[in-house]
């Protein structure tokens, strides 16, 4: 079924150049939609975190392991409430209500930051933004799964995620130039940041629609309608229209998703994999944040250059989000994914042992990118593929949430080793660890079909 557009020339539905099979093809008005408010979005929040790592070394004197605990709970904060937030948008069966919760929630937080100048109060709020990313994350991706037929997913979220990326490119850019040109750099960035996200908000709630495009799109329900292929008309499909509105199958759809049926996921083996991969990789994956500071102490980048840092990976993520996820449409999730840790794991490389070069960290922030690129929209792509449409949000929160706390412990592992043993081999060991985790991920996500095809793209 995923590779119906492949086999047949005129796509999922319909004969070569009708209506339905072209329609199928187009991003869906939702997921630009919510691309949108995720770009203005992460204007806003990379605004912040461009400026947060040397706000919170230079500026408040936190150690490498204090910055590590920090950032980990940054991230594993999101974690938890993901998880919450999946599930709860299944439950009350509307996803745009949740997201927008998220939403408005981390853009309140932004604010606040004016008024935090200590480490506590820097970490509630912090705590806070996380969990409305929390909240929004999985609901947000349920809807761009649910906009789009399984055969376009990758391309789908390549979309979604080169928008958002062109939020994370221009983000960095605002903040350096209010800190060039403001007296109280720090504070007019967080007082920016806090009103560009209103902007989102206003942005989701009036164009974002409150439901997905095709619901029941996926393998969970894994039917199409028989009266929608070649030859048939409007008039053919009206009734079995109206049949799957009275059917029992309907009538599941629409009921109200339990605690009990949420944890019925774990048994997929496919989700099983996926969240079990997600995770061993998250172990060794360095956080952005420390990434840059490992590229500073590295090549000695001055403070006032640190916030462009974040470009390079959102350019390079911007140009290269859709055609890795159309390349994941066509060869494969698992090929695609596990080439970009591959990337990653040669920009470790180059930073413990390349010779200084101008061109380093030029480099090293390219391969970040591609890293992005070939990860980012096609695990959730996958995730999508392999859950029943009214548990998509649960399911993309269940690897979600796995993958942000295996980054959680990363960044407090990594802030500590860099403590006691220094910044190389620390990421010498981080580098060891991507490698061994990338192999079993490979044989966990092994083909299993009869026809030896990569199983997230087909079985996914």
């Amino acid at each position: 079924m995923y590779l119906a557009d492949r086999t047949a020339p005129g796509g999922t539905e319909g004969v070569p150049g009708d209506g339905p099979a072209v329609r199928s093809r187009a991003v869906a008005p939702a997921v630009l939609a919510l691309g949108t408010v995720s770009l203005i979005t992460d204007v806003s929040s990379e605004m912040v975190s461009a400026v947060l790592p040397l706000y919170l070394v230079a500026g408040l004197g936190l150690s490498p392991l204090g910055f590590g605990a920090l950032d980990g709970l940054y991230n594993g904060v999101s974690a938890l409430v993901q998880l919450a937030g999946g599930h709860l948008a299944d439950r009350v069966r509307n996803h745009k209500l949740i997201a927008g919760i998220g939403y408005g929630l981390s853009a309140l937080c932004k604010p606040l930051l004016l008024l935090a100048h200590t480490l506590g109060p820097v970490s509630v709020v912090l705590a806070l933004e996380r969990t409305g990313k929390g909240l929004r994350t999985a609901p947000r991706d349920a809807l761009i799964s649910l906009s789009t037929p399984p055969e376009l997913q990758g391309r789908a979220f390549g979309v979604h995620r080169a928008m958002d990326t062109t939020g994370a490119l221009l983000g960095p850019l605002a903040a350096f130039l209010i800190l060039g040109a403001a007296v109280d750099g720090y504070d007019a960035v967080f007082g920016v940041s806090g009103c560009v996200a209103v902007l989102g908000v206003v942005v989701l709630v009036l164009f974002v629609p409150s439901g997905g495009g095709r619901p029941g799109t996926g393998t969970g329900t894994g039917r199409t309608r028989s009266g929608s292929g070649s030859g048939a008309g409007a008039g053919s499909n009206a009734p079995a229209a109206d049949t799957s509105a009275t059917s029992p199958d309907a009538a599941a759809e629409r009921a109200a998703v339990s605690l009990r049926e949420a944890l019925s996921l774990l048994r997929l083996p496919r989700l099983r994999a996926l969240a079990v991969c997600a995770a061993l990789l998250g172990l060794t994956t360095v956080s952005d944040a420390f990434l840059y500071l490992l590229l500073q102490d590295r090549t000695g980048i001055g403070e006032r250059w640190f916030p462009l840092l974040p470009l390079g990976t959102a350019a390079v993520f911007l140009l290269l989000a859709v055609p890795a996820g159309v390349l994941a449409d066509r060869i494969g999730r698992r090929a695609v994914f596990l080439s970009g840790h591959a990337l990653l794991l040669v920009g470790y490389g180059l930073l413990l042992w390349a010779p200084d070069q101008p061109a380093l960290p030029f480099v090293v922030l390219a391969l970040h990118g591609m890293f992005y690129a070939a990860t980012d929209g096609v695990l959730p792509a996958a995730v999508g593929a392999a859950v029943p449409a009214r548990l998509r949000g649960t399911g993309l929160a269940v690897v979600g949430t796995g993958q942000a706390l295996a980054r959680f412990g990363c960044s407090l592992a990594f802030g500590g080793a860099w403590t006691w043993w220094g910044p190389g081999p620390a990421l010498a060991a981080a580098a060891a660890g991507l490698c061994c985790c990338a192999a079993v991920a490979g044989f966990v996500l092994r083909p299993t079909g009869p026809d030896g095809a990569p199983a997230p793209a087909r079985r996914s």
